[in-house]
């Protein structure tokens, strides 16, 4: 049972998703099969893809009647599909080695972001951070309670340098980007698709510099799709119809960023679209690399799957037990054919 992992964002996904669905047989509506897939965080340009699918009635056309619904986190997300709440989510492998630690039974059935979109960012003129020598000597934002700082400390082991030489500052997400265009503090973490808001935030004052830590060596699988076992051995066939979709969509994003901004707005009234298109391109150097090129979209390997749950057990605060690298995944559900970039 899921009793350990307790998620204070659970109590907003009930509000936000309404009466759970059951966990073992799929629900049916006028013909299609009802899934709930719940994002990572709150609907930003990010996402577009998941959008281009409802627009371009890919899940429709595998039978579904799908509706997505905001996150707050990977830890959010995990209650969320773990309560039975959202049927499938988009969890992060780091995320997820966690909540399997404390008792989550959810398996990833495909990977999008080929590359982690963990970055520090800072400005010129300010620290400058660049190069991971940088952060030895620095001051980094970060939100109390994320294991981040633990991926920090653990990439500057890999680079030879100090990590006792990196301070991390606790405060609120929604404050970080203002304390680090105020000159509050000289840096902070988060995901490299939140650079075009930082730009804009700090205007002319300054030049926004990051530091993506997968371009120097940093080699973890980050965000993709995935469900509760039970639910998964339920349900096969929706897993295989959701997963065919989803990467459908995720291709003519990558192709048709442009149309793909305007579909999601279509949904999401308030996005700007210059930022979309922006975050979309950041997102193609997460998830067009050569293994996609070759193997297809949502693809990964076992054996970076290890890499990536060796690299938690090695540096993060566990929880509980120490999960296989077997507990994070299932094999199977992508397309026979690939879809290729």
């Amino acid at each position: 049972m899921f009793k350990r992992f307790t998620i204070a964002c659970a109590a907003v996904a009930i509000l936000l998703i309404g009466a759970a669905t059951s966990e073992s047989k799929a629900q049916t509506k006028k013909g299609l099969i009802d899934v709930i897939f719940s994002l990572d965080f709150i609907v930003l340009g990010r996402h577009a893809p998941w959008y281009v699918g409802l627009a371009k009635g890919y899940y429709k056309d595998e039978g579904l009647n799908v509706k997505i619904v905001p996150g707050r986190g990977t830890a959010q997300v995990i209650q969320a599909v773990e309560s039975g709440i959202a049927q499938i989510g988009f969890v992060d492998v780091p995320g997820l080695v966690l909540g399997r630690s404390a008792g989550s039974t959810i398996k990833m059935v495909a990977v999008n972001y080929q590359k982690t979109p963990y970055a520090i960012f800072s400005l010129d003129p300010g620290a400058s951070v660049t190069q991971p020598k940088d952060l030895e000597g620095l001051t980094v934002g970060s939100s109390a309670g994320s294991f981040l700082p633990n991926i920090h400390r653990a990439f500057m082991v890999m680079h030879g340098l100090d990590p006792s030489k990196l301070k991390i500052v606790n405060m609120e997400p929604s404050a970080r980007i203002g304390m680090l265009v105020r000159g509050k503090v000289p840096a902070i973490d988060f995901y490299i698709m939140t650079h075009p808001g930082i730009k804009r935030a700090a205007g002319k004052r300054a030049a926004v510099k990051s530091l993506l830590m997968s371009d120097h060596g940093l080699q973890l699988y980050s965000n993709g799709i995935g469900a509760k076992e039970a639910y998964i051995k339920a349900n096969p066939e929706v897993m295989r119809k959701f997963v065919r979709a989803a990467l459908r969509a995720w291709k003519f994003t990558m192709d048709n960023p442009a149309e793909a901004a305007d579909m999601q707005r279509k949904y999401v009234k308030g996005l700007n679209k210059q930022i979309t298109l922006e975050e979309i391109e950041i997102l193609r150097n997460l998830v067009v690399t050569p293994d996609t090129r070759k193997n297809g979209y949502g693809w990964f390997s076992p054996a970076l799957m290890k890499k990536s749950r060796d690299f938690m057990v090695k540096h993060a605060k566990l929880p509980g037990s120490v999960p296989k690298a077997e507990d994070l995944y299932i094999t199977g559900f992508l397309p026979k054919i690939p879809i290729l970039p």
